[in-house]
């Protein structure tokens, strides 16, 4: 069986780098439907791992119709283990998927999670997901509409951790939390902080990764390198390069480990 891994990222810049820290050589590029094309890395010739990075669009909304195109016709071809009747068993008997990670850049709760590391989540969290009332913010769950949080298996953030311990790489483990507008003021900030104790960073994608992969019962994780504070947004300030370099060492790391423990799928 081969270990199956969806991994979605907001721009393709993102996805170089990901792709580049897999070391699995050149993608073979796979066109889905609505435009998208997945970037698909195996260890041929061993054949023990499949790795798909999808340029998936900005913001919760482009991520999840993104992702669950993926997800919906990785299982509806078997993500390309063969074709016809043999493609159909394989897809009904397993999930399209072993993982489905969402992976960037992103601002970071400071001084929990400074420039330059990484954030690997605890939890992926829809920060503004629901509704402002006198007497303050009510989650989507509080309405009783949905929910505003994926947890991530324990194990899986515990390995991910792990790993990128032993290699001595700066990160932190905490809830991430996907807005729709990017914080730009110290209140704003404060305020996020208050309301999700231990959030480590801020995005935009992972809570529409999480809801695709979700409704294919799929664990998910998100993992992101810092590319500036959360707050006022100064871009003299930003370190996109350095968030680059430490997301690829990061799929580095965990292309040879995590990766390979993985229940195949």
């Amino acid at each position: 069986m081969v270990h199956r891994i969806l991994i979605v990222t907001a721009v393709a810049a993102e996805a170089d780098s990901v792709s580049a820290g897999l070391g699995l050589g050149a993608p073979e590029p796979l066109p889905l439907p609505g435009g998208l094309v997945l970037r698909r890395h195996a260890d041929a010739p061993e054949g023990r791992v499949r790795i798909d990075v999808l340029v998936g669009g900005v913001g919760p909304a482009a991520v999840a119709a993104s992702t669950g195109t993926a997800l919906a016709y990785a299982a509806l071809t078997g993500t390309g283990t063969g074709s016809g009747a043999s493609a159909s068993a394989s897809a009904s008997a397993s999930a399209p998927y072993g993982l489905v990670v969402s992976a960037g850049i992103a601002g970071g709760f400071q001084p929990l999670a400074p420039l330059g590391s990484v954030v690997v989540s605890s939890a992926v969290v829809a920060a503004d997901l629901g509704a402002q009332t006198p007497d303050g913010y009510l989650t989507v769950d509080e309405l009783g509409f949905g929910r505003s949080s994926h947890p991530v298996p324990e194990a899986l953030t515990g390995r991910i951790s792990a790993v990128l311990a032993a290699a001595g790489l700066p990160h932190t483990v905490g809830p991430v939390l996907t807005v729709s507008t990017v914080t730009g003021t110290a209140d704003r900030a404060a305020e996020l902080a208050g309301r999700h104790p231990g959030a480590a960073a801020e995005a935009m994608e992972g809570f529409g990764v999480a809801e695709a992969a979700g409704a294919y019962g799929v664990p998910v994780a998100e993992i992101r390198a810092v590319s500036n504070a959360v707050g006022p947004r100064d871009r003299a300030a930003w370190r996109i390069g350095d968030a680059l370099h430490a997301l690829r060492h990061t799929f580095e790391l965990l292309s040879k480990t995590v990766f390979l423990e993985l229940e195949p799928s």
